[in-house]
């Protein structure tokens, strides 16, 4: 486990019951001086506002956070560019989370309270987003989430630009289905995400006639891999679910190819890993593997080649695009339509304007749900190719319509 992954800070996200648990893992960290931090208003007095970006640009998450900063930041420059919001030039304000949830929280309080941002965006993890949920209650500043998540959850002032359950779980396990991958094997992270998504993963499965044969996790940051990737190997599984985050899945793939483990013998799905981290754990490790996301780099369309593009030429030919990193930069862009729709950088009216926005991204068309402040997104897989990018191999065909607590499948109702 990393140094900066304390056992205070993971106990944050455990359980699916996190929030509570999130909460008390904070401690006073998030608690602050709440009368000062309730008083905290943004400013919008001068010819520019201050925008919070909130991200681990350190620690084990640094793997993925570090792209999603980057894709903030270019949303920033491309905004400024048009003449800002309002008219009104951003300044962006980088806060490191350090993945460490506690951090998280501290950083959240001292963006609202010292640097007085109109919006945040950032955080990966659920852990991380359990920790910050409070302080932007408490607050009444708005969170924009980029990062696909286990659902369940609605905050009145965060909004979700990444996939919620029914946009990604649900249907890779719906994928699997028709595959004939029915016998599955759940792998992942020690924390809310994973053990969430394992449990909705877990209710599928009785109800769709597809077993869970074994689960296993591991601390964030692990790698040490060899005594699940022999469980593994052993259980009879068709294929892996695989909720790894940042740096374990280098550990967990090496192991995986070692043990004469391959994507045709034993295929694994992941919902973490995108192109970033494929460049960073080897296509040696990764080709043919499956993944579950919203948008990938080879994902057609003028939006997207125009958002490679500009991606590229400001961080290098060789950096890849990926689903998180699109989702952040998409945010940006839904938080400039709603602003201005609203005519205000007000917080309530901002989210009274929500509902209906739409932007042409590079995923595709998206649109805001102002009901559960989550967005429509299209559901692709996608297959890992020699080329270190990522194919698609099956789609949605339309943006599906945000369904957080699953109320839409009588299977989980007991959810």
């Amino acid at each position: 486990m990393s140094g900066l992954i304390t056992r205070r800070g993971l106990l944050a996200g455990i359980s699916a019951l996190g929030a509570g648990a999130a909460l008390s893992a904070c401690g006073a960290k998030t608690g602050g001086d709440t009368s000062k931090a309730a008083g905290a208003k943004a400013d919008t007095s001068g010819d520019t506002v201050r925008v919070g970006l909130l991200n681990s640009l350190s620690g084990t998450m640094a793997i993925s956070e570090v792209t999603v900063h980057n894709a903030l930041l270019l949303a920033v420059k491309e905004i400024n560019a048009a003449g800002g919001v309002l008219g009104k030039q951003l300044k962006p304000v980088s806060q490191d989370g350090a993945s460490d949830w506690p951090t998280f929280a501290e950083k959240a309080q001292a963006l609202i309270t010292d640097s007085k941002v109109v919006a945040t965006f950032g955080c990966w993890t659920s852990a991380s987003r359990k920790a910050v949920k409070p302080v932007f209650e408490r607050n009444k500043s708005l969170l924009f989430y980029p990062v696909q998540y286990e659902g369940l959850e609605q905050s009145p002032y965060i909004f979700y630009s990444g996939a919620t359950t029914n946009q990604q779980i649900v249907p890779a396990l719906d994928y699997l289905k028709k595959q004939g991958l029915t016998k599955l094997y759940l792998v992942g992270s020690d924390y809310v995400f994973p053990r969430t998504a394992n449990k909705i993963i877990k209710t599928y499965a009785k109800a769709n006639g597809m077993e869970v044969l074994g689960e296993d996790y591991a601390p964030l940051g692990s790698t040490e891999f060899a005594t699940i990737v022999n469980k593994v190997r052993s259980a009879g599984a068709d294929a892996v679910f695989n909720t790894l985050n940042g740096d374990s899945n280098v550990a967990f793939f090496k192991e995986y190819k070692s043990a004469g483990l391959t994507a045709k013998k034993l295929p694994v799905l992941s919902v973490s890993i995108a192109e970033e981290e494929v460049k960073s754990i080897g296509t040696q490790y990764l080709e043919g593997q499956l993944t579950a996301w919203n948008y990938y780099q080879t994902t057609p369309g003028a939006a997207n080649e125009k958002f490679v593009a500009a991606y590229q030429a400001a961080y290098g030919k060789d950096k890849p695009t990926s689903d998180p990193m699109e989702a952040a930069y998409i945010s940006v862009h839904l938080w400039k339509a709603m602003v201005e729709k609203a005519g205000s950088f007000d917080v309530e009216k901002v989210k009274a304007a929500s509902d209906g926005i739409t932007f042409d991204a590079p995923e595709g068309k998206v649109t805001v749900d102002g009901a559960t402040q989550h967005v429509h997104k299209t559901a692709r897989i996608g297959k890992v190719t020699a080329s270190g990018l990522i194919e698609e191999v099956w789609n949605s065909g339309g943006p599906i319509k945000p369904d957080p607590y699953l109320k839409g499948y009588d299977w989980a109702a007991d959810l």
